[in-house]
């Protein structure tokens, strides 16, 4: 009898062209789905939560697959992080109900974008993970635009135009945003149903800007209201944005002796 089994991923996403399967481009799925191959003896497609980008990372992702009844989620494990690329690691896997589905059953997604500060923000130590930033930013501006977010809203101001469907809403419902202050470091977290395309991105790059004193904190507001992306700022670059959790309903997660 088949097994459905999640896989709560890290990877560091510099060497992948994103997520998703290119057929000529190293990708997480790709390379995920030839391990399953050749423990399988068979193709087993790897369902993500979410399509990062090429160049983010995640501490996170989750993953689903349908393997075989002799694969616990513990042996499947141990198996697939014998194998996998050293830049992709399995951190859990769980056994889950016959309906879970890794992106329509989750009921929310955790990001989180960490900008780096200081005289040494451009070392290569902090800045491969971390956005090094040499301009000084207003913390204030930063949280008024975090609170602004709260709620659900049409994100079309903050998000690739054409890569949902025409009839897509583009509401998001945010559930947590704010800026957490560390030495030499500050880190956007963020928590919602859904995310666009570039969402996370765009959200930064637009703070930043406003709280660097390059545009006026108004436009925070006018973008979160408007039905166009044509003013927001150039996205945040790739590199130091993270998947860090995906949240599923309790009862999906089966208990297994």
């Amino acid at each position: 009898m088949p097994r459905s089994v999640q896989l709560v991923l890290h990877y560091d996403g510099t060497g992948f062209s994103g997520w998703q399967r290119q057929p000529d481009a190293r990708t997480v799925q790709g390379e995920l789905e030839k391990v399953l191959e050749r423990l399988c003896n068979r193709p087993v497609p790897v369902l993500g939560a979410g399509r990062t980008d090429a160049g983010v990372h995640a501490r996170g992702q989750a993953a689903g697959v349908i393997v075989e009844d002799r694969w616990t989620p513990a042996d499947l494990r141990r198996a697939v992080n014998a194998l996998a690329p050293r830049d992709v690691w399995v951190a859990e896997a769980a056994e889950m109900a016959p309906e879970f589905h890794a992106r329509y059953s989750a009921l929310s997604r955790e990001y989180s974008y960490r900008i780096a500060t200081g005289s040494d923000a451009p070392s290569p130590f902090r800045s491969r993970y971390s956005l090094a930033y040499d301009r000084p930013l207003d913390a204030a501006k930063l949280e008024e635009c975090a609170a602004l977010l709260l709620g659900d809203h049409c994100f079309r101001g903050f998000a690739v135009q054409g890569t949902a469907p025409a009839t897509d809403d583009h509401r998001c419902t945010i559930f947590h945003a704010r800026w957490r202050a560390e030495a030499r470091s500050l880190t956007f977290e963020v928590r919602a149903n859904r995310f666009l395309h570039h969402m996370v991105r765009f959200l930064v790059g637009t703070m930043l800007e406003i709280a660097s004193g390059k545009r006026p904190a108004a436009d925070f507001l006018r973008l979160l209201n408007s039905d166009s992306n044509s003013d927001v700022s150039a996205p945040a670059p790739p590199h130091a944005l993270f998947l860090e959790k995906v949240e599923y309903p309790a009862e999906l997660y089966l208990k297994t002796t």
